[in-house]
């Protein structure tokens, strides 16, 4: 467990783990009529957190009791087998190219009811991939046996990978580096997404300083809902 090095396993009643499960809550309650069930993390560009940001978030709903599946999609610059110290020998891009069977890239952790999905061989064509019928199946599949499946993409202003993944996803969630990443950036990804017809849950204002506004820690967590859009206009 001292090797996964993410704050809601290291510090459960930390504010920052607070603040994860507070988005997890939101996310639960976030739609009345549809249940959110698979979720695409991004960011609008790279170094923003968004890895960390999906690993707390499927570590804070499996806590929860809910039988998790976190998945990473960035097959350029894969990190959720580092932070979980697992292998990436095989992964969803050797399942989707009928390489490997589903149940054998599946690979349970220490945290109860969570499982992972590396990104496997650097396929020549991720996006193609990821935008198949093959990867639609593939997660129809994964929804009968997980309650929440956790999608970690790659940046929205990169590459397109993230826009065509939220096409079978029920919400995305926007991960934003406080004091690094401009306005117009945050804006722009904002508008990739809708582009597509994304719904956006909420925006993850991450690498906060200690001294802003009282808030703790390098990291803060902000859900901000549809109503609250203006906040990243």
């Amino acid at each position: 467990m001292d090797k996964i090095n993410l704050i809601t396993l290291k510090d459960s009643r930390s504010p920052i783990s607070e603040a994860f499960r507070t988005l997890r809550t939101n996310i639960q309650y976030s739609s009345v009529d549809k249940k959110i069930q698979v979720i695409v993390v991004t960011s609008s560009g790279p170094g923003e957190g968004k890895s960390t940001a999906s690993s707390n978030l499927a570590v804070a709903i499996a806590q929860s009791g809910y039988k998790t599946l976190l998945v990473d999609c960035d097959q350029r610059k894969p990190k959720i087998h580092k932070i979980f110290q697992i292998s990436n020998f095989r992964g969803i891009s050797d399942s989707l190219a009928g390489k490997s069977n589903y149940q054998d890239i599946l690979q349970k952790t220490e945290v109860e009811n969570l499982n992972i999905i590396t990104t496997g061989t650097k396929p020549p064509n991720p996006a193609e991939l990821l935008a198949s019928e093959k990867m639609r199946l593939f997660l129809d599949k994964l929804k009968d046996e997980f309650e929440y499946i956790i999608l970690d993409t790659p940046p929205v202003l990169m590459v397109t990978d993230a826009q065509l993944l939220s096409r079978f996803a029920d919400g995305v969630v926007l991960v934003v580096s406080s004091s690094e990443v401009e306005r117009d950036a945050a804006k722009k990804a904002k508008e990739l997404l809708e582009k597509v017809n994304a719904k956006i849950l909420g925006v993850v204002l991450n690498k906060v300083k200690s001294s802003a506004r009282g808030y703790y820690g390098r990291y803060n967590y902000y859900y901000s809902s549809d109503s609250e859009e203006k906040k990243i206009r």
